[in-house]
C-alpha cells in the first residue's frame, strides 16, 4: 500500500490523509477480504497499541532440575495439555509433571476440562518422582 502511494511505511502510519488515498478492495485475494484489509488500516491509525493487553508475569518455583524434586513439594505450574485422563502441568523442570484425573480435586471429576484448562496458573503438590523414567506424579488435591 505504501509503495504504491509512493511512501515509506512509517510515513503511511504516521500521515491519516495518506491511508484516507488507500483503495482496501484493491488489495483484496483469495487469502486476505476486505474485513482483514479494512481492520488493518483501523490499527493503522493507532501504531504501537497492543490489543492483547497487559502481559501478566509468572514464576516458578526455585527448582530447575528433576532432580530437585522432592515428595510433598507445593509448586506453581501451569497446565500445558489437558487430556481424559488428566493434565500435565510444567513446573519449570523442563519435564511436565502429570495430574491424574484424580488428582484434580477432592470431589469426582468426570472431565478434566471442567476443572483445568491450557495455560492457566495452578499450584501442584509432588506425590511422586521417578528419575529413570523422568516421570513426575503431581496431585492439586488438599493443598490448603
Amino acid at each position: 500500500m505504501a509503495k504504491d502511494l509512493g511512501v515509506k511505511v512509517p510515513d503511511l502510519v504516521a500521515d491519516a490523509a495518506l491511508r484516507q488515498q488507500i483503495d482496501p478492495k484493491k488489495y483484496v485475494t483469495e487469502k486476505v477480504g476486505l474485513p482483514t484489509l479494512t481492520d488493518i488500516l483501523k490499527e493503522l491509525e493507532k501504531p504501537g497499541l497492543d490489543p492483547r493487553g497487559e502481559a501478566k508475569s509468572f514464576s516458578f518455583a526455585n527448582v530447575h532440575r528433576v532432580e530437585d524434586l522432592t515428595v510433598g513439594m507445593v509448586l506453581p505450574g501451569i497446565i500445558t495439555n489437558v487430556t481424559a485422563f488428566g493434565a500435565f502441568v510444567d513446573i519449570g523442570v523442563k519435564q511436565d509433571g502429570l495430574v491424574h484425573i484424580s488428582q484434580l480435586s477432592n470431589k469426582y471429576v468426570r472431565n478434566p476440562s471442567d476443572v483445568v484448562f491450557l495455560n492457566q496458573e495452578v499450584n501442584v503438590r509432588v506425590v511422586e518422582v521417578d528419575l529413570k523414567r523422568k516421570r513426575i506424579q503431581l496431585t492439586m488435591k488438599d493443598l490448603s
